[in-house]
This record gives structure tokens, C-alpha cells and sequence, in this order.
């Protein structure tokens, strides 16, 4: 299969700053993408970008994707700096210490919800306008093995919030598939990022060393964007070698 250049193609990653999110806006820079990150903390952002030395540099701006209002302007911000956007990365998300629906509050549940599912649901509804009126684009939602498996280790809000992702991934990418926008959902296993600090229980050196890194996801999203128009990808799962997937 002929892969196609991503040189000069224009990318706008959520949740940008750290993890599988930088881990994508770097690479896809690597590929001669302009890219833009964004997430909630500019300081954050600002030392992720800064990683980046190459040309063009990496773009960065603060936004809460569960509020609409700010995706509205993240996305007004970069039409102005890198125009039309070819592919989103929705890897924004977040979890919780108190995952039981014994310990767990409403206020927990609202905020895992409003980030995870609301927040794509945004940046995705936000960008499809203009997908559709260039009949082409690409969305990667970085979701988890939480969505497609309700295990304990992800808890009770994430894995709802990752199961609606799935779903609303597969929905939105057979609605816009004769508009030629390709929508994938990469559900990682274990990945050593810093969302590993939210655990109930410290992560071992050990465990972590046997976890994904947050490049191997990255080079999936490059894949992926590689792909020629005609094929799509709906759904890829990745898992470290040692994890059991059930």
C-alpha cells in the first residue's frame, strides 16, 4: 500500500502537553506536520513545545476541550495560525485516585465525563464543518483497553467515558464517510504517561518499565495518517506484550 506525505499537512493535538498527546505532536512534526497542542495548564504546554527544536516549531495554546466556548476559540485561534485543519488528535483525558462507585462522587463523575466523552464530542463537532466542506480529514481519538473492557483498573467513570468514546467514534465515522473523513479510535493498554500519578496505588518501577511508551502510540497515529484516503482504519488496540486483554 502507498503511504502519502504528511509534509505540510496541518494537525491539532488535545491534550498535547504530555503523554500519548506529545508523544503524537512530535512525531507528526517529525513527518513535516505544522502542528499545533493544546490542554489546560500554557506552562505545560509551553516545556512541551519546547521539546520540539525542529522547523516549523510547535504551536501551542490553553483550552479546556470540556468547555465549548474554549474549543470554539482554540479552534478559531488555529484557523488563524496553521488554516484548515487535515488531522485532530483527541488524547486530552483524565482519571481519578477514588474509582468505586462506592467512593467515587458526583462531582468525580461529572468531571471524568465532561473531559473524556464531552470534550471529543466537542473538538470533534467543533472541526467537522470543515472537514466536510473540503470532503476530506482525519480524527485519531486516543481512547483506552477501558472501552472496550469495564475491568477495575480503569474504574467506574473512566471506562463509561471510554466506552461513550467508542461509540461515539464508530457513530460519527459511519455518518461521515461518504464526506471522505476517516475517524480511528486507538485503545492503549498500559502506556507510561503521567496519568499513572492518579492511581489509587503508586505504580512500581518495575510495572512501569513493562508498560507502552507513549511513542509507540505515536508511530500508530503517524501510520494511520499515512494511509491513503481510500482506506480507513475504524478501531486499532495496542497493548504491552505482558498484559492480558480480557
Amino acid at each position: 500500500m502507498t503511504s502519502i506525505s504528511l509534509s505540510n499537512k496541518t494537525a491539532l493535538v488535545t491534550g498535547g502537553g504530555s503523554g500519548i498527546g506529545l508523544g503524537a505532536a512530535l512525531a507528526l512534526a517529525r513527518e513535516g506536520c505544522r502542528v499545533a497542542i493544546a490542554g489546560r495548564r500554557l506552562d505545560v504546554l509551553e516545556k512541551a513545545a519546547a521539546t520540539w527544536t525542529g522547523k516549523p516549531a510547535i504551536l501551542f495554546q490553553a483550552c479546556d476541550v470540556a468547555e465549548r466556548a474554549d474549543v470554539e476559540r482554540l479552534f478559531a485561534w488555529a484557523g488563524q495560525k496553521l488554516g484548515p485543519i487535515d488531522i485532530l488528535v483527541n488524547a486530552a483525558g483524565v482519571n481519578l485516585k477514588n474509582r468505586l462507585m462506592s467512593n467515587m462522587t458526583p462531582a468525580d463523575w461529572d468531571r471524568v465525563l465532561k473531559i473524556n466523552a464531552t470534550g471529543v464530542y466537542n473538538a470533534m463537532y467543533t472541526v467537522l464543518p470543515q472537514m466536510r466542506e473540503r470532503k476530506d480529514g482525519l480524527i485519531v481519538n486516543i481512547s483506552s483497553i477501558s472501552g472496550k473492557r469495564a475491568a477495575a483498573i480503569g474504574g467506574v467513570a473512566y471506562n463509561a467515558s471510554k466506552f461513550a468514546m467508542a461509540a461515539l467514534g464508530t457513530s460519527v465515522a459511519n455518518e461521515e464517510a461518504p464526506n471522505n473523513i476517516r475517524i480511528t479510535t486507538i485503545y492503549p493498554g498500559e502506556v507510561d504517561t503521567p496519568i499513572l500519578e492518579h492511581r489509587p496505588q503508586p505504580v512500581s518501577a518495575e510495572r512501569r518499565a513493562k508498560m507502552l511508551l507513549p511513542e509507540d502510540v505515536a508511530d500508530l497515529v503517524v501510520a494511520i495518517a499515512r494511509l491513503p484516503p481510500r482506506a480507513h482504519v475504524p478501531e486499532l488496540v495496542v497493548k504491552p506484550t505482558g498484559q492480558e486483554y480480557c
